[in-house]
Order: C-alpha cells, then structure tokens, then sequence
C-alpha cells in the first residue's frame, strides 16, 4: 500500500508539470484558435536557462523567475511570428509553431550542448501515510495548484481576463467592442511562454532535461490539454494529474517503456470521443 501510494504522489507531482504545458496550450488556443507545437520549447529553454543562472551564482527563486520570465518574452516572439502577420490562418500558424520548436533545437544545442542537464530542487524526503518520496513532489504541487486557482481569478476577475475570453467566445464580436484581438493573442503566447517555462523550472530537478525533452512535453502536455477540448485550464490540470498517476503506475509495476504510449492512447480516446459527441450535435444543427 505505500508503495502505490507512493507511485500515485509522485504522479501527482510529475502531472501537474504536464498541466501546466497543457494550460499553456489551452491559454493560446482558445485566443487564437492556434496549436502551439513550440509550447514544449518553452520548459526546455527556462529549465537550461535555469541550470546556467544557478550555475552563474544566482540563488534559487530569482533564477527560475528570471527563466520563466524570458520564457514569456520568448513566448510573445513566437506570437509575432505565428500569427503577427494578419490573415495568417490558424493551419498555417500551426506549421509556424512546429517549425520554431525545431529550431529551437538547434539554439538549445550551440548553447547548452546535447547533454543532459538538471539542477538541485527542494531536498530532503518526506514522509506520507507510510510512503517516503521526494519533497520536491510536493512542492510541485503546492506551485501548480495556486497557480491555476490565479489563472482562475485572472480570467473571471479580471478586465485583461475577461477581454482574453471574449476573444475565446468569438473574437469578431470582440473585435466590434473594440478589443484589439492580436494583441490579445501576443498575450496569450505569453502566458502560454510563463506557464511552459514555469513546468520546466518545477520537474527538471526530478526528471532531468535534453534538448529535445520537448518532445515528451508536448504529447504529454497536449494530451491533458485536449480532455477540455483545448479550452478549459482546470480540466487540462485534472488530465495532467491524471495523466501522471497513470505513467508513474505503469512505470512503477514494471511497464516504464510504454509511459508515452498511456498518453498517445488517451489522447486519441477522447479525440474519438468527442468527435462521437460532436456528430450528433452538427446534424442537429442542421
């Protein structure tokens, strides 16, 4: 019993990163219609950026804000690329998005090398109802929780909030009442930058980071993300989360190889499903 129990916190840990990339994924999306393939570049770049500030001297706390910070400006950049121009269309943005994270690739390699990288996290061991893990688990959890509970009051509380829903809700209406939507949507690629760079800062002193870790962040990410239908942050958190038990489990009870299969599987189970639930709905329509 306190292995699982271990398994299942150590899930919760490693899923709130992937929430937080899918909640990057979801923040862009749903102002911009855009699939943010670099999303994953962004946690890869704050955690390197991290490892070298650490390195440099600089203490902790001021080290990951500084990375998730240059992530966010790194976010806006790849806004203005994809979807700057206007008329740009969603499809063709996407391709932009896949595109940059490719060269992110080749950034990442001249600065950091191909190697992998991590650094130190909150140390020591604690214990719960008998299973031993590490803390930094449980700090990970204790930043992602308030985080989407901000992400939560920042959209309904908030004017900047609700003008980045209004476009989510329909950007032609929003662009009538006079919200200026592109600039909108450089705000949501920046969100999205702050919160791929923030799951990269949280789960790199745990799983440590290559250049193209991006890879694995992305599905996992995009998966959580798309149990909400790429629209709703707290139902990414609640895929995310579970989406890390899942692989911790099967990883943990000896089946670690198929870790990023759970997460394809899922992904293409609920795309079917909601694609089930959706035909009814357009023949209505009709």
């Amino acid at each position: 019993m306190s292995d699982f129990l271990g398994y299942l916190l150590t899930g919760l840990g490693i899923g709130a990163g992937f929430a937080l990339v899918g909640s990057g994924l979801v923040a862009i999306y749903r102002v911009t219609g855009v699939v943010n393939f670099a999303q994953g570049a962004f946690a890869v770049l704050a955690a390197m950026l991290t490892s070298t500030l650490l390195t440099a001297g600089l203490p902790h706390v001021l080290s990951e804000l500084a990375a998730v910070a240059v992530a966010a400006v790194v976010g806006v950049l790849v806004g203005i690329v994809a979807i700057g121009k206007p008329g740009t269309d969603p499809g063709t943005s996407l391709i932009i998005t896949l595109g940059l994270g490719v060269f992110a690739y080749a950034v990442e390699i001249v600065l950091w090398g191909d190697q992998p990288r991590s650094f130190p996290g909150l140390p020591g061991v604690a214990t719960v109802g008998g299973a031993r893990i590490q803390a930094h688990y449980l700090l990970i959890l204790g930043v992602t929780v308030p985080v989407f509970l901000a992400l939560a009051a920042f959209f309904s509380r908030t004017d900047l909030g609700k003008a980045l829903s209004a476009c989510a809700s329909n950007r032609y209406a929003a662009r009538v009442v006079g919200i200026d939507v592109r600039r909108m949507g450089l705000l949501a690629f920046a969100l999205g930058g702050a919160l791929g760079g923030l799951a990269g800062v949280l789960t790199t002193p745990v799983q440590q980071v290559t250049f193209d870790s991006d890879v694995t962040l992305i599905v996992n990410g995009f998966a959580a993300a798309v149990l909400g239908g790429l629209t709703r942050p707290g139902v990414a958190l609640v895929g995310g989360l579970l989406l890390g038990v899942a692989q911790t489990l099967i990883a943990g009870y000896g089946w670690g190889a198929y870790q990023l299969e759970v997460a394809l599987l899922l992904m293409l189970t609920v795309m079917i499903v909601q694609a089930a639930r959706s035909g009814p709905v357009r023949e209505a329509a009709r």
